[in-house]
């Protein structure tokens, strides 16, 4: 199992399975399949309505616990420190664990900084292994570091080959802080899986487009959490620690950066509003 170390020490895996956008009925049956496949770090969220299959998978696949990395989310509407606490023992007791490995602040939204204490509050207590963010831009992050105690061990983004945030993951770096990608296909868009660069690349290797993207990202450093619920396609998104790409070939794929977002700008007042304002029965 190739994994990262974190801020903290723990050990991340490079590869895990997202559960995004898979219907709570197909939950569990496709973590199983990425169990059978080798997986062993699943990322969900309260937000995507599917821990309990998550945790069903988890408890049926008779993997230890210990040997497993589980990561889900806080949403927006359960900001503030006191809320926090609330929701992340609701994820728990869906999940069926004792423990999560990484929890994170899903949208840079809310009260941030009274959710950031009760993470820490979590951290401390080994509820939750590790504790970072998702989709925080760079400004609201070196904010929260700033003014906390416990430094984010992971910021979980949108990264691919259109946007592909190399200055946010070099601040990161510096932080000390593991990029997470989400999307790392772009969901598809703007032809990712046709793309001719992408296609030649793969065919140089006699590899797929999808494990070109992927195995570009890993040389970058960067966690990545790649979707599917077709068995033999979780099992390609694996493959790939046997093959690198070149030096050339890494530069052409960065020339796809378009620098800007596939699918919506987090610091679009629109979308904060829409986001900042969902609740989960929504």
């Amino acid at each position: 199992m190739h994994t990262v170390t974190l801020n903290n020490g723990v050990e991340m895996p490079v590869i895990g399975f997202g559960v995004y956008q898979i219907p709570p009925g197909d939950t569990e049956r496709a973590v199983t399949e990425a169990l059978a496949a080798g997986y062993r770090s699943l990322d969900t969220a309260a937000a995507y309505g599917n821990e309990e299959a998550v945790g069903r998978a988890v408890a049926g696949s008779g993997i230890p616990r210990e040997d497993l990395f589980v990561t889900t989310k806080l949403w927006v509407s359960d900001a503030g420190e006191d809320r926090a606490r609330r929701a992340f023992d609701t994820s728990l007791r869906k999940l069926g664990t004792d423990y999560v490995d990484l929890y994170l602040i899903h949208q840079p939204y809310g009260d941030v900084h009274g959710s950031w204490r009760a993470m820490e509050a979590l951290h401390r207590e080994g509820l939750a292994r590790a504790v970072g963010v998702s989709n925080f831009h760079s400004d609201r992050l070196v904010d929260l570091i700033d003014h906390n105690e416990v430094t984010p061990a992971v910021n979980q983004i949108e990264t691919h080959p259109f946007f592909q945030r190399t200055a946010e993951q070099d601040l990161m770096r510096g932080r000390g802080v593991q990029i997470e990608s989400w999307g790392p296909f772009a969901e598809g868009r703007n032809n990712l899986f046709t793309d001719p660069l992408l296609t030649g690349i793969a065919a140089a290797h006699g590899r797929s487009v999808a494990q070109v993207v992927l195995r570009w990202l890993v040389q970058r450093g960067v966690v990545v959490i790649p979707k599917s619920v077709r068995a033999e396609r979780m099992a390609e998104n694996l493959a790939v620690f046997d093959f690198a790409l070149t030096g050339e070939q890494m530069a052409a794929v960065a020339s796809l950066d378009t620098g800007a977002s596939a699918f919506f700008d987090h610091r679009d007042p629109e979308m904060v509003s829409r986001l900042g304002n969902a609740t989960l029965d929504d």
